[in-house]
């Protein structure tokens, strides 16, 4: 059925289930997270094993390999990432999934090499990683402690989410931009080209091919798999292949092949007709032209023995099996169950029966009406498609009044209003039941709220119609938090609370992103894409101790600081150290605290391991506050209003003059050609063209300016530059201030709180400092600046220019100082 190989010595030792059983051995359904297809080199699909050659699918969450069209076979076992509302075990087994290890993978049992390139082989487990081989995975005790990385790694078991109409894109926040083929689509095309892809039409007049449907909805939606049978094949030998494409592993004397006719496909009555008897003469017509289509139909039984799975019952058994008649009904059914398991003293009433369908990309539950007769029922689904029933079970479920709450994030509202204001907004453009939605916080500031929706129908229409939403003209974005319980987190767990700016560097952030989902859980990953940094911190604000990762340039990394600032006093950790991923161009902070001058592919895991390695850090902030003197520009009759004061934040340095201005050239080429901008070695040499193109120019800074410093006056030499800077790196790791002692001055740290000042010359001479040969000239050091400027002149901080209009630039010391982790230096050991 499923390609497994072995040698005949070993299987003895076989414990990997087939694809045609794999799903009634899976403890609790979770469905699938897939992303676009992709193209997979040196993979295997788990459920024909065969290698990925064609477009194909992964899971977002755990390694989960698979082709197009055996998607829909693949079973609903990826990792519990939150409880659901049910579960509320603490101790964690290990999540085991087959092969796609690397070649040189050891068992962590005998230590002897488990991958293999060349064929599906191994395990690991997705949560701490350890591998082994299929025979040996059974000795391994069934606890998993999380690994290496557990104090890093957010507990499942801490994480409540109700999810049930949302899809696992939407639960774990994963852009759907990329998703751009609605599912269905790409189902049909999967299932008929990969089927025909399986199967090569066969020129050997000996065989034919014929196109089975598995039901009334493979007719409806033309999804059909190929089988290739001989000419003379008995009617016994086509049902058993047709079982096999669809992963049935029951007794082909159950079942029958029906035939229909082209014309019959494109209508809806097709069954009907053919359930009037089998035309034998219409199949001939097809024997020259094209294959034959036939439906696989499940024989009528009188009687059958079904599994009832006692859903979250405490009690030790996995399933029990009882026999159902014609006249068995859903209480009937529950009556004869509970006594099995030790409940008979209960009422029926508090109990359900529930069917659960366990679809790859969605578990699907329905609550059985208490007289419908099960044996109608198993034969509705048969006939929708017998490859359901292999995926749909029951459960006895108690009726507990489950309290549903879904927080929802709504970001992109007009900033500094009240809380009546907002729910008036969300009235008005969303039209919210404010009998089941309430607002639970508030982000004046940034002009966010936190929802909280007691109905899963209208938390799933408010998400859906906030997509489309403006108010003043800016477009609203939501996004969906779990909740994390707090007291449920162990002692020395920090989980690590990872931003990841896809767009920065080179677009690497996308292949992060996957990668830290599947180290960690991917509760703990956010996209800045996606509403920012606060979906992020408000997830994490009554977590009593996390860090922070940033991935991105010196830009996202003070943006998630800025942000951080503003909310820090609604964290219960209200100082989290922040570690970086450098992605950008410059990446001086990065550079400064060891993580390197830019990501080049490293491996995610050893990255976190140093990030749990390293060292706290003290780093100063400083707030620039620019103040127009004069009305902007074009304004009517000469009489405007001036521009109102903007205060920025800087981590990095501020650079006023000629060092601004290759910055704001750069800034323009960028927005008029993103697509270029997408490699460092591209990005640096535009910054050079930009620069050659200003060597010849000659400014007077030092009297278009003036520097007060601590209050006193500081005379500026001849300079077309002035840059304050606040780290040890500037301009992609250039040393401006110099390393040679000065006695006027005392050696910069970078949470001393004070900046240096220093000047340039011009093109030249910075070209000068980037090459190491020279620095700056050290003009003053200091807490407290004032610049006056006389003139219209480029300003630029950390990165980002514009062209500052005549007045005051006053720069002080931010509020506090801000934790850091800087690399620690000792090599890791292996």
């Amino acid at each position: 059925v499923c390609n497994f190989m072995s040698h005949e010595k070993c299987l003895k030792n076989v414990k990997i289930p087939c694809s045609c059983i794999a799903p009634s051995l899976v403890r609790v359904p979770v469905a699938h997270c897939f992303g676009p297809p992709g193209h997979y080199k040196r993979k295997f699909c788990t459920v024909c094993r065969k290698s990925l050659e064609s477009p194909a699918f992964r899971c977002e969450v755990c390694e989960l390999h698979v082709h197009t069209d055996c998607i829909l076979f693949a079973c609903s076992d990826c990792r519990q990432c939150h409880q659901d509302g049910h579960q509320d075990h603490d101790t964690y087994h290990h999540h085991w999934r087959e092969g796609n290890l690397s070649s040189g993978a050891r068992c962590e049992v005998c230590k002897k090499t488990c991958g293999s390139s060349e064929v599906l082989s191994g395990m690991r487990c997705e949560w701490c990683g350890i591998l082994a081989h299929a025979a040996c995975y059974i000795i391994v005790t069934p606890e998993c402690t999380f690994g290496r990385l557990r104090n890093m790694i957010l507990p499942p078991s801490c994480v409540q989410l109700f999810s049930r109409n949302f899809s696992k894109l939407h639960c774990f926040r994963i852009s759907e931009n990329l998703q751009t083929e609605s599912d269905e689509d790409d189902d049909v095309d999967g299932s008929t080209q990969g089927s025909a892809k399986d199967v090569q039409i066969s020129t050997d007049s000996s065989k034919q091919t014929l196109k089975i449907f598995d039901g009334n909805d493979a007719v409806k939606r033309n999804q059909f798999r190929l089988i290739s049978v001989p000419r003379i094949a008995k009617n016994e030998e086509v049902v058993e292949a047709a079982l096999r494409a669809y992963y049935i592993n029951d007794d082909q004397q159950e079942y029958e092949l029906q035939t229909f006719t082209q014309q019959a496909l494109l209508s809806d009555d097709v069954i009907n007709r053919n359930d009037a008897g089998e035309d034998s003469n219409l199949g001939s017509v097809f024997r020259e032209s094209i294959p034959e289509a036939w439906i696989i139909r499940a024989k009528p039984k009188d009687e059958e023995v079904i599994r009832i799975y006692p859903a979250w019952l405490k009690v030790g058994m996995a399933y029990v099996s009882i026999r159902v008649n014609k006249d068995s009904t859903t209480q009937s059914v529950i009556k004869e169950v509970l006594p099995l398991l030790g409940r008979q003293a209960e009422c029926l009433q508090n109990f359900k029966l529930v069917e659960v369908l366990m679809g790859s990309k969605q578990v699907q539950r329905m609550v059985l009406d208490n007289q419908e007769l099960i044996l109608n029922r198993l034969k509705d689904i048969r006939k929708t498609s017998i490859r359901q029933m292999n995926q749909t079970r029951f459960y006895i479920v108690e009726n507990s009044k489950t309290i549903v709450q879904v927080n929802l994030f709504v970001g992109g509202l007009p900033p500094q209003l009240s809380p009546e204001e907002y729910t008036n907004i969300l009235k008005d453009e969303l039209a919210i039941k404010t009998n089941v939605v309430s607002v639970s916080h508030v982000y004046q500031a940034q002009g966010a709220v936190v929802l909280e929706i007691s109905c899963f129908s209208e938390a799933e229409r408010i998400y859906m119609l906030v997509k489309d939403t403006t108010v003043n003209d800016k477009p609203l974005n939501a996004v969906v938090i779990p909740e994390v319980m707090a007291s449920k987190i162990p002692q020395n767990c920090c989980p690590l609370l990872v931003f990841v700016n896809p767009k920065s560097g080179g677009l690497k952030g996308r292949d992060l992103l996957y990668s830290f989902r599947k180290l960690l859980n991917p509760h703990q990953v956010f996209e800045l894409t996606n509403g920012g940094p606060l979906p992020g911190f408000h997830t994490f604000s009554k977590v009593p101790s996390f860090r922070v990762l940033v991935c991105g340039g010196d830009g996202t990394v003070g943006w998630v600081l800025g942000a951080l600032e503003e909310i820090r006093h609604k964290l219960v950790c209200s100082e989290p150290s922040v570690a970086i991923l450098p992605l950008g161009t410059g990446n001086d902070l990065g550079r400064v605290l060891r993580w390197g001058a830019g990501y080049s592919g490293e491996d995610p895991y050893s990255i976190l391991v140093s990030v749990d390695e390293a060292d706290d850090v003290l780093m100063d902030r400083w707030t620039i506050l620019l103040d127009a003197e004069e009305p902007a520009e074009g304004a009517e009759n000469g009489v405007a209003e001036p521009e109102p004061p903007k205060i920025v934040q800087m981590n990095n340095y501020c650079g006023l003059g000629i060092d601004a201005e290759l910055s704001l050239d750069f800034h323009h080429a960028r927005e008029e050609e993103p697509g270029k901008f997408n490699s460092r070695f591209h990005n640096k040499g535009v910054y050079v063209k930009v620069g050659l193109q200003k060597i010849s120019h000659t400014r007077n800074l030092h009297r278009d300016i003036k520097l007060q410093v601590d209050q006193h006056e500081v005379e500026l030499p001849s300079i077309e530059g002035l840059i304050f800077i606040n780290i040890p790196s500037w301009g992609s790791g250039a040393d401006l201030w110099g390393s040679e002692s000065d006695n006027r001055f005392e050696k910069p740290r970078i949470d001393d709180g004070l900046l240096e000042v220093v000047g340039v010359t011009g093109v030249v001479h910075m070209g000068q400092v980037q090459g190491g040969f020279r620095s700056g000239i050290r003009i003053a050091q200091g807490s407290y600046f004032r610049v006056t400027l006389l003139k219209p002149i480029p300003v630029q901080v950390d990165g980002e220019p514009w062209i500052q209009a005549p007045g005051q630039i006053i720069i002080s010391a931010a509020g506090p100082k801000v934790h850091m982790l800087k690399k620690s230096k000792q090599k890791q050991k292996k």
